[in-house]
């Protein structure tokens, strides 16, 4: 077949989860719905914490607040289509929205992934380093990297979505995913470059993910190095209770991935019907399930979550009081 160098298609139709029976298209858009809200209230609730409770404003929490917006981001950038196909038959996506659409799906997943890596180097030093700590990691500092990763990947990442903008597109418009990703995408182009283009954008996908999993991974395994040569119980105890929490949202994000990516290159193909799913599970479940961890997990949140609850105990008490001795 020999293909032009124009681009034909004027929109791409989103299949959502292939083999889908209708009658389950309704349980399905619910069951989203209630993801969807799981992790734009859970997230928020957190954000809003953290910004109001003057007793997280700590470098540790900062970084949980930029985690906390790319899961809302991620969330919001994501799902409302997804919900759309399957609640109103949306299907239809316009091709510069697809596009706008990929930008945001891999700068946030970039972005997720250099913040949990501040993270990992944020405990490194606390652990190796306590007494320089509080010089090497401030509150000033932390912000700069944090906004430093939204600022270059948000423009590193225009390059991946232009690169594939390069390519015609010029039959085939039927997006086998529930939102639209690069290969996706470039899976559906024409012409000589497509190869290049999606080779570019695998190297680029790979330095995203596995350049950050090395450090993390080398910093919690000193971590642990370090724990086990404590000689108290109770130094154990506090440095295993504030890691845990990072290492488990860790896992949640990479794990999944490093499966999929493994799968792939060992000659294990996934058929589309799993894969869609796995992705959507990656994807969403670390946004959904953070939230609960920071609450659950984390002791100054616990502890400034209960300092609010019983201030408006008392507060409360005291107006029912005050009320009743004026009667």
């Amino acid at each position: 077949m020999k293909y032009t160098n124009i681009t034909t298609v004027k929109y791409f139709i989103m299949t959502g989860f292939p083999g889908l029976p209708p009658q389950y298209y309704g349980p399905v858009s619910v069951l989203l719905l209630f993801v969807f809200l799981t992790i734009v209230v859970g997230n928020a609730f957190i954000l809003a914490v953290i910004m109001y409770e003057r007793t997280l404003h700590k470098p540790t929490y900062m970084i949980f607040f930029h985690l906390a917006m790319t899961d809302v981001a991620f969330g919001i950038v994501t799902l409302p289509k997804v919900i759309a196909v399957y609640w109103w038959n949306d299907v239809v996506s316009s091709f510069g929205a697809c596009f706008a659409q990929m930008y945001f799906v891999h700068s946030l997943g970039a972005i997720h992934s250099l913040i949990l890596l501040i993270m990992a180097l944020d405990r490194f030093i606390a652990i190796w380093f306590p007494f320089r700590y509080p010089v090497a990691i401030t509150n000033k500092g932390v912000s700069i990297l944090c906004t430093l990763c939204w600022v270059v990947t948000f423009i590193r990442m225009m390059g991946i979505v232009l690169h594939a903008l390069t390519l015609p597109y010029c039959d085939l418009n039927i997006i086998t995913q529930c939102y639209c990703d690069h290969i996706s995408i470039t899976k559906l182009g024409c012409g000589e470059n497509v190869r290049y283009v999606k080779t570019v954008s695998l190297a680029n996908a790979l330095v995203n993910l596995l350049v950050p999993l090395t450090f993390i991974f080398l910093s919690y395994l000193s971590i642990i190095m370090a724990v086990l040569k404590m000689s108290q119980t109770k130094s154990r105890h506090k440095v295993l209770s504030t890691c845990a929490p990072q290492i488990f949202i860790t896992c949640l994000y990479y794990v999944p991935r490093c499966f999929v990516y493994l799968a792939n290159n060992l000659g294990f193909s996934l058929s589309t019907e799993a894969r869609i799913p796995i992705t959507m599970m990656y994807s969403l479940i670390p946004a959904a399930v953070n939230p609960l961890i920071y609450c659950l997990k984390t002791k100054d949140i616990k502890e400034a979550l209960m300092q609010r609850f019983n201030n408006r105990k008392v507060s409360i008490a005291i107006k029912v009081d005050s009320k009743q001795s004026t009667q």
